[in-house]
């Protein structure tokens, strides 16, 4: 995000209008609609004035802020594939750290055999808009060539999200249904789209 950016939707998340923002900075309220039109940036006197009234530090207001949701941590995460035609569902152990709108995802093995889908991966995501991730995945996994794409969407609160992923095997091209929760059990329920998964 551009201070521009941070700046209207930092202000718009507080509840705060320009006029409240600028009484606070002690400028004009032209002055930030400039600021928030990226007409022009404040000197630096201001920029602190205005990170102070909009609770954000200086680096924030320059552009590594995030108004989103922090989704950092340990996740589980649970796919719907098929061996041998038939159905079944793997459970893994995902870290998630997050820098902004990126998550940058490394999953663990898992309990299960490398044929059955347990294999090491790492990919990326993108948080839009609060409530989507889009990304992709890689095995990492010496014995794996297993890559493809993911997207999910998160429930209102960030605890959860249900999606889908297709990817590229030594089987051809697979899809199926996805999901992330906090726990093996949630992430589970979610994946095999069971309507007490809530």
């Amino acid at each position: 995000m551009d201070m521009a950016d941070v700046i209207r939707a930092r202000r718009a998340r507080l509840g705060m209008s320009q006029a409240q923002l600028a009484q606070q900075a002690e400028v004009a309220v032209r002055q930030i609609a400039r600021y928030e039109a990226g007409e022009q940036q404040p000197a630096l006197n201001v920029a602190q004035k205005i990170a102070n009234a909009l609770d954000i530090t200086l680096d924030e207001l320059a552009g590594s802020y995030s108004d989103g949701l922090d989704l950092s941590g340990d996740w589980y995460m649970s796919w719907q594939t098929w061996k041998d035609g038939v159905e079944y569902y793997t459970v893994q152990r995902v870290h998630v750290a997050q820098k902004n709108d990126r998550l940058v995802l490394v999953a663990e093995r898992g309990d299960g055999e490398l044929e059955d889908g347990y294999y090491a991966w790492r990919g990326e995501l993108r948080l839009w808009d609060n409530d989507t991730l889009l990304g992709w995945y890689v095995a990492s996994d010496g014995a794996s060539r297993s890559k493809g794409t993911l997207i999910f969407r998160l429930n209102p609160q960030g605890l959860h999200a249900e999606g889908l992923w297709t990817g590229i095997s030594y089987d051809g091209l697979l899809a199926g249904r996805g999901s992330m929760a906090r726990t093996q059990e949630k992430a589970l329920a979610i994946a095999k789209d069971d309507p007490n998964a809530g």
